[in-house]
């Protein structure tokens, strides 16, 4: 098949090894001096290696090559250790391969690696709440709750999916909550209505830039962990109905069929 592969001008290299550390694929070796395209199978053609060649040695072109192959590829980076399964991953997420990256994590998991924790981002500075997720353990209480008092429901940190890994353990047999960002200020028994044992995620339809990544990202959640079940809570304005969308797209690109329970909430605070 025809598709984009490196090149190396053996006249300029030097043999210097730059490149290798860009490719934790494992596709270049220092051979004889010179680095070299051990297999077409290793190479995803992304050109990470380009920009650490001193000596410009390194191009992307295309031609016919065996296709490349993420399983082949993650024998070799499995047994590299994990700084080098965390550099492939990076490797993969900042070009965009989100289907690579998808198998990478299906292939991890099914080798028992804690794919929660390599994938996690570095903390930042400012204690993000995406580098913080966690199960938050609730105990079942057959005590009613006194009149005036209501309890959280929440299972989990954090809730927006912008901010949510989708290796979260915590997804593992979940019983999914889609909720539209302004369902819970309209509805006043959200947690106990639609938010006891459930795990929620969050978002708007309508002001999210981009709803293609949420597809991504859902799209991974669904294809990594097994869901029990997906409820969406939606508000009834015209906009929100794209939270049904994104859901369907995202189960679409997973190769997933589920059956979704789906709420419509009018903006006076009453199911419809």
């Amino acid at each position: 098949m025809r598709r984009q592969i490196i090149k190396i001008d053996e006249a300029k290299c030097n043999g210097c090894g730059a490149c290798i550390p860009g490719c934790p694929e494992g596709a270049l070796q220092v051979i004889d001096g010179k680095a070299r395209l051990v297999s077409d199978l290793f190479c995803d053609g992304l050109g990470a290696c380009l920009g650490t060649c001193p000596e410009g040695a390194i191009e992307v072109e295309e031609r016919e090559a065996e296709p490349y192959s993420e399983a082949i590829v993650m024998e070799n980076i499995m047994a590299a250790g994990e700084n080098t399964i965390k550099a492939h991953l990076h490797h993969l997420k900042s070009h965009g391969e989100t289907t690579f990256y998808t198998q990478a994590l299906e292939i991890l998991k099914a080798n028992g690696h804690d794919i929660e924790s390599l994938t996690q981002e570095e903390t930042m500075a400012c204690g993000c709440s995406g580098t913080h997720a966690r199960k938050i353990e609730k105990e079942e209480s057959s005590v009613s709750t006194p009149a005036g008092t209501l309890n959280s429901e929440l299972r989990q940190w954090p809730v927006q999916l912008t901010l949510l890994n989708p290796a979260a353990e915590y997804f593992e047999n979940a019983d999914l909550l889609i909720s539209a960002d302004c369902v819970p200020y309209a509805y006043g028994d959200f947690h106990r209505r639609f938010l006891k044992g459930k795990i929620v995620i969050t978002f708007c339809p309508k002001l999210d830039m981009d709803l293609d990544r949420y597809i991504d990202k859902l799209s991974q959640i669904f294809t990594l962990h097994a869901i029990k079940s997906v409820t969406i809570v939606r508000m009834e304005v015209p906009c929100c109905g794209g939270t049904e969308v994104l859901i369907k797209r995202a189960l679409e690109k997973a190769g997933k069929l589920h059956f979704v329970k789906v709420y419509v909430v009018s903006v006076e605070g009453n199911v419809i």
